[in-house]
């Protein structure tokens, strides 16, 4: 029987606890990764070298790879001193391996190689480009770090997400998706992870025109100047509209309360937990499913990494998200085996 191809978008700690949990399933894997960000130590190398951002596409690597735990840790290791303080040893190892190859995806390709990664990792794009929003009020914010930095979003408002220069989704990035029996977007941060995939020309048409069914997994925690107040269904309105039409089949929203600490944590930085309401929109033509979706498990950074103070403490289980993604993959097989049985 021929395996069922799974391909997900996104990028930074959400693509890899997705990955991780997945790739422990009989399944084709591909993911597609954003190629934007200009901040922390991947701006740097970009900035330096020349050479496309690597951080997303390493830890998307380090999740699928089969090799050693050594290995693994070896390409998350961060530098504590000297020159190289805070960069890690796997965008050293991407961004040499984009010198020799001549093209970043060339050098992912050999790296899926040597770190005997199961399954594919595609940058969306191939080429250097970064993200533009422009405001109601006109303002711009250019890359990244200035989206990421930004409290405007949810009180002006954005008028036009682009890339600049414009650029096509690399090939393969298409065919991955043509051909896909699941499509999964997200979890991640909606403006600098998910929404920058979505920008590259050819994609969403690509999943327009694919058959296959298209789950978006919903964050956990609003960000505070980006999504205030935002709900599950302003969520998905929103990615559908990148996406041109309505094209989400399912959503999964987690049921479980964090821990009442985090809560408060989150809330005395004025970000606060998605909502849903069942009854609040009448013409939803998705399905949701709610399931306890949350890690126990303490998350723990590097001492040199720039950005841990702001990443999350309220995070998705791997393995709990990747049953409901299963799940969700097979019951097109149940449906039509108890057609038959009735």
């Amino acid at each position: 029987m021929q395996r069922k191809k799974i391909v997900t978008i996104g990028g930074g700690n959400g693509s890899f606890m997705l990955l991780s949990g997945l790739k422990k399933y009989a399944v084709d894997l591909t993911a597609i990764v954003s190629m934007t960000d200009n901040g922390g130590a991947s701006g740097v190398l970009r900035d330096e070298l020349g050479v496309l951002p690597p951080g997303d596409v390493r830890q998307c690597l380090v999740a699928l790879s089969d090799s050693s735990a050594m290995l693994r840790e070896l390409m998350n290791y961060r530098f504590e001193e000297g020159g190289l303080k805070g960069h890690s040893f796997g965008n050293l190892f991407l961004s040499a391996l984009e010198k020799i190859n001549g093209s970043f995806a060339k050098g992912v390709a050999e790296a899926v190689n040597i770190l005997n990664v199961k399954g594919e990792v595609v940058p969306v794009l191939d080429r250097d480009t970064n993200i533009l929003f422009e405001l109601n009020n006109g303002k711009k914010l250019e890359g990244v770090v200035e989206v990421d930095h930004s409290f405007d979003l949810a009180t002006i408002g954005l008028k036009k997400a682009s890339l600049f220069p414009r650029t096509k989704a690399s090939k393969k990035a298409i065919e991955k998706l043509l051909e896909a029996d699941l499509i999964v977007i997200g979890p991640g941060h909606h403006y600098c992870s998910i929404i920058p995939n979505l920008l590259a020309e050819g994609i969403p048409q690509a999943i327009r025109d694919s058959k296959a069914v298209v789950v978006y997994n919903c964050n956990l925690v609003n960000k505070k100047g980006h999504n205030d107040g935002f709900s599950l269904d302003d969520y998905v309105t929103d990615i559908n509209k990148y996406l041109g039409g309505s094209r989400i089949n399912f959503a999964t929203f987690n049921s479980q309360k964090p821990a009442a600490y985090l809560i408060k944590k989150y809330a005395d930085q004025k970000e606060l937990l998605v909502s849903f309401d069942k009854n609040q929109k009448t013409d939803r033509n998705y399905k949701i499913v709610k399931a306890d979706l949350i890690s126990g498990k303490k998350p723990s950074y590097s001492k040199v990494d720039v950005f841990a103070s702001r990443r999350a403490f309220i995070r998705h289980d791997s393995d709990k998200l990747a049953k409901v993604l299963m799940m969700i993959l097979e019951m097109g097989d149940f449906e039509s085996i108890i057609k038959e049985i009735i």
